[in-house]
């Protein structure tokens, strides 16, 4: 795409900036977004024209250049309105056209535009009516031809509500306020102010709540709080819990109006002190209150669905548990505890309820249950739900493991799965789909091993929003966060590939190129004429056509297809150099699933450098790199290269933490404020930020993420509050 308006490059040349990337590269990028090529697809197969930029780049990017464009457009807008208002000459409209350019922000745009812009009634708009706006330029002016009272005394009108001079000068003074108060220039000087200077106070609101109590007497600069602070201020202000606001030296704030209002000379000096005073008190800071208080919140927002996407991210990529027989098992009280033994393929074969916990306490007869289907079936592993009468359970899941572990036969372990959202999916028309011959809770204890054995299928069933790995996920505006996990999800997604001929709807549906429609199509095409014996029956599908087969087909791995590269993350697109290659160094296409093709790097490097064989196969060297990884390991999940779940046998109670412990955990979640992690006791520990290691960082994340296998020490117990502090400070990490 050819960029032929100057205000579009320089939407290129802000984006190069921003992101650090050379300018032909974000051109390159842009353009094929532009063209409907999704993220993924550009990420994977289009490295050579933007220089390898990862999906994360690529999403920012995306969203920068959507915010730079409605810019653009909203500049344009506003311009078009102001010249329909004639209230501008030629030269006028020219300063405003060139103001408007420079702007680089919405706020700014919204400034210069605020003047112009039909207002609902107001004191001033009311003063012009009754003809004073006239007086009003008058004063503004500051250059005294005649005294105050006498040229107000010209504007009175009874028929108007102007009785006398009096209110002839009282209605000008409410048109300057306004005035001064839509001046970009003073406030875009208050909003620095404001922003460098303001600080958040909160004390105790009319609904007292002792999770706010931090909160009774708070006060902290704009510059330097939290954004979790701010999350949890703002929700404690909803529930009336908190009263907020922005505290400012208000002297300072006017002295900067009045510098750039009233001239060193006016006559009206004393006057327009105080029509200065009335815009700010009435108008200027109330508005650049809100919109500072609205500032904080969007950013304290983007940090905490920043947050929440990485360790997203880092959940649905945790190494699958494969080859594993599993049970699920759903920890309950009176109704007792739900079971549900799932093949290797996650094929449900046996579900069962026990109640072991309490008021039943029938643990004998529950172990004789379980140990029997753990037999029948060769279970290895059970997953156990962290919800109401978790501890109750794992306590007597390890019971059952120490007694049948002795048998001599393999170790049976267990873990802990985080259940959130394992309630939505049952209660779901997709769960009632899935399984109609299951309760509702039948169906969670499903879902619940087969997270287990491979969390991306199982969690893209359920909505992100549910997964419960944020921080005031709920206080979060909708639509950001759908877009942001959504797109978390499919990036997961495609990076792991999906296998076409098992692959549920759900997971259909965030293939790169694939939406919800067309996903139902392919399983019902599937459902009408067998497995997908090759790539290209893809183009079969209704609505699945060109443009989607191209975004989707490298993602979607077809293991039955008799052509080796269908296994393969290869696109179909570059077949022929795959098939030139590998007859280049010797190979046939059997040859891909054989044990022959490891030596594949070694022959390749005989043919010359990786940039001379590229050039030969008329392919670039990072579709060449990618595509001899794939051909060395065809079908195969990046997944199972990161180190393996934590799985135990036994458990320990929260009374028999004692400081100093030594631990091994398992990292459940990550915050603005430090990292969750499971030490195998039922509550989770607390690393704060201060503990996690002995240089400073800003961010738990830029140490430790979800899933992560880590040593903590035992700082505090609290019994009662059932609060433990750990530390990782001084302990030697496990590598790799």
């Amino acid at each position: 795409m050819k960029w032929k308006d100057d205000r579009q490059m320089d939407i290129l040349q802000v984006l190069a900036k921003e992101l650090s990337v050379p300018l032909k590269q974000i051109e390159s990028a842009v353009t094929l977004m532009d063209e409907g090529n999704t993220i993924p697809f550009i990420a994977r197969y289009r490295k050579e024209a933007t220089g390898g930029l990862d999906d994360t780049v690529l999403r920012n990017l995306s969203e920068r250049l959507s915010y730079l464009r409605n810019l653009e457009k909203r500049k344009e807008e506003v311009l078009g309105l102001i010249e329909q208002s004639g209230k501008l000459d030629e030269k006028q409209l020219a300063q405003m056209k060139q103001a408007l350019e420079q702007a680089q922000m919405l706020s700014e745009v919204e400034d210069l535009y605020r003047p112009y812009k039909q207002k609902r009634k107001t004191r001033a708009s009311v003063a012009r009516e009754k003809g004073l706006q006239g007086l009003a330029d008058w004063l503004m002016r500051q250059k005294a031809d005649q005294s105050l009272e006498q040229k107000a005394a010209g504007y009175i009108n009874p028929d108007k509500g102007v009785e006398d001079a009096a209110a002839a000068i009282a209605g000008a003074k409410d048109i300057l306020a306004e005035e001064i108060s839509d001046s970009a220039d003073i406030r875009a000087s208050l909003r620095d102010y404001l922003q460098k200077n303001a600080l958040i106070s909160t004390t105790t609101g009319t609904n007292e709540n002792k999770i706010y109590n931090m909160y009774s007497e708070f006060s902290e600069s704009v510059g330097k709080i939290a954004p979790h602070r701010i999350l949890a201020i703002d929700r404690g202000e909803r529930e009336q819990a908190l009263k907020v606001k922005v505290e400012v030296d208000d002297k300072v704030c006017l002295g900067r109006m009045e510098h750039k209002v009233i001239r060193r000379d006016s006559p009206f000096a004393a006057l327009l002190r105080e029509v200065c005073e009335d815009s700010y008190q009435r108008l200027l800071f109330p508005s650049l209150e809100r919109e500072l208080r609205g500032q904080l919140t969007e950013k304290a927002c983007r940090q905490a669905i920043g947050v929440f996407s990485e360790n997203l991210k880092n959940l649905l990529m945790q190494p699958p548990v494969k080859g594993a027989v599993t049970m699920g098992f759903d920890p309950a009280y009176r109704t007792g505890c739900k079971i549900a033994v799932v093949d290797a393929t996650g094929k449900v074969l046996e579900t069962t309820v026990v109640y072991p916990t309490p008021p039943q306490n029938r643990t004998e007869q529950a172990k004789k249950v379980l140990a029997g289907l753990i037999r029948k079936y060769g279970v290895s592993v059970i997953a156990i739900g962290n919800g109401t009468a978790s501890k109750e359970s794992e306590i007597f899941v390890a019971e059952l493991l120490g007694e049948i572990n002795g048998e001599g036969k393999d170790k049976v372990s267990y873990m802990v799965v985080s259940e959130a959202g394992a309630s939505v999916y049952s209660a779901s028309k997709l769960g009632a789909e899935e399984f109609p011959q299951f309760d509702v809770s039948l169906r969670s204890a499903v879902s619940i091993a087969r997270r287990l054995q491979d969390p991306l299928a199982e969690l893209v069933k359920i909505d992100p929003k549910a997964i419960g790995v944020g921080q005031y996920q709920h206080d979060m505006p909708p639509k950001e966060l759908d877009t942001a996990l959504g797109g978390v999800v499919e990036d997961c997604v495609n990076k792991v590939g999906v296998d076409l001929n098992t692959a549920s709807q759900s997971l259909l549906s965030y293939v790169a190129g694939v939406n919800t429609s067309v996903a139902k199509n392919i399983v019902s095409y599937r459902e009408e004429n067998g497995s997908f014996t090759k790539r290209s029956q893809l183009m079969e599908v209704p609505k699945l056509g060109k443009k989607a087969y191209e975004q989707c087909a490298g993602f979607l791995r077809v293991m039955e297809s008799e052509n080796p590269l269908d296994r393969t993350g290869v696109h179909p697109e570059s077949y022929a150099a795959a098939k030139k290659l590998l007859q280049l160094c010797g190979y046939d296409l059997e040859d891909v699933l054989g044990a022959k093709i490891t030596q594949l790097p070694q022959r390749a490097a005989q043919l010359g450098t990786m940039e001379q064989l590229a050039k030969r196969l008329e392919i670039g060297e990072p579709t060449l790199r990618d595509m001899i990884a794939e051909l060395l390991k065809p079908g195969r999940d990046l997944r199972d290269e990161l180190p393996k779940l934590m799985l135990r046998t036994d458990v320990m109670e929260l009374k028999d933490l004692k400081p100093d412990m030594i631990l091994t955990g398992t990292v459940r979640n990550v915050t603005d404020f430090g990292a969750f992690v499971d030490i195998a006791v039922h509550e989770d520990g607390l690393v704060h930020l201060s503990q996690i290691c002995d240089r400073y960082i800003k961010h738990p994340s830029e140490v430790l993420k979800v899933g992560d296998i880590v040593k903590v020490r035992v700082l505090d117990v609290d019994l009662q509050r059932k609060r433990i502090s750990l530390s990782m400070k001084g302990i030697e990490q496990n590598k790799g």
